[in-house]
């Protein structure tokens, strides 16, 4: 396969600062959470207990599409643009699509929460430049996922501060997860600079 471009995989903990790397680096993004299934889909996995249980388990594998971002990175690698969804968390749900384009560039990022799932398949097809895992300490992962969370009024109040401790609380197995998939650990600071070091010597 004739490639015009290759990917820079962004994955890490919720919160941690990917997408906020990403806008800094300045690249065009392909958003993996806007891979996440659709809400009504009866293959998403529930939360077994604790007090959430019974609510779709958002924060498991099973509830996204790794092979359609995939198959995305693939067409955006080959030919340089891509029709990709648009997700809307807070209405758990699809809400339309738009034509990413690369506008050139030989590299571009793709964020999300799975991140680390797909790396194995891109390096496999050839696309991929680099896989990093974000991360910062704990609290801070917290407190900014919690921000956020309220300010795009992702979920009730309650359920955001239940699952951010949770999160919280297994951020070390997530730093783990994506290490062993083949991601190189870094702060944000950190990612900055390798991919400037990408771009100024490929």
């Amino acid at each position: 396969m004739s490639l015009r471009a290759q990917v820079v995989v962004l994955a890490g903990p919720s919160g941690a600062g990917k997408s906020r790397l990403a806008r800094r680096i300045g690249l065009p993004v392909l958003r993996l959470d806007d891979f996440y299934k659709n809400g009504s889909d009866p293959t998403l996995p529930r939360i077994q207990d604790g007090p959430n249980a019974g609510l779709v388990d958002w924060d498991h594998p099973d509830s996204w599409l790794p092979d359609d971002a995939v198959a995305a990175l693939r067409a955006l690698c080959a030919q340089g643009c891509a029709d990709v969804p648009v997700y809307d968390i807070a209405h758990d749900g699809r809400t339309g699509h738009h034509v990413l384009e690369l506008d050139g560039h030989r590299l571009f990022l793709a964020e999300g929460i799975f991140a680390q799932d797909i790396v194995a398949a891109c390096r496999d097809a050839g696309i991929l430049a680099a896989a990093y895992c974000v991360t910062q300490h704990p609290l801070v992962t917290f407190w900014r996922r919690l921000v956020r969370d309220l300010r795009e009024r992702r979920k009730p109040p309650l359920v955001l501060v239940r699952r951010g401790w949770a999160l919280m609380r297994g951020q070390s197995r997530v730093v783990a997860d994506a290490t062993a998939k083949g991601c190189v650990v870094v702060r944000p600071d950190e990612g900055y600079a390798a991919v400037q070091h990408l771009l100024h010597t490929g």
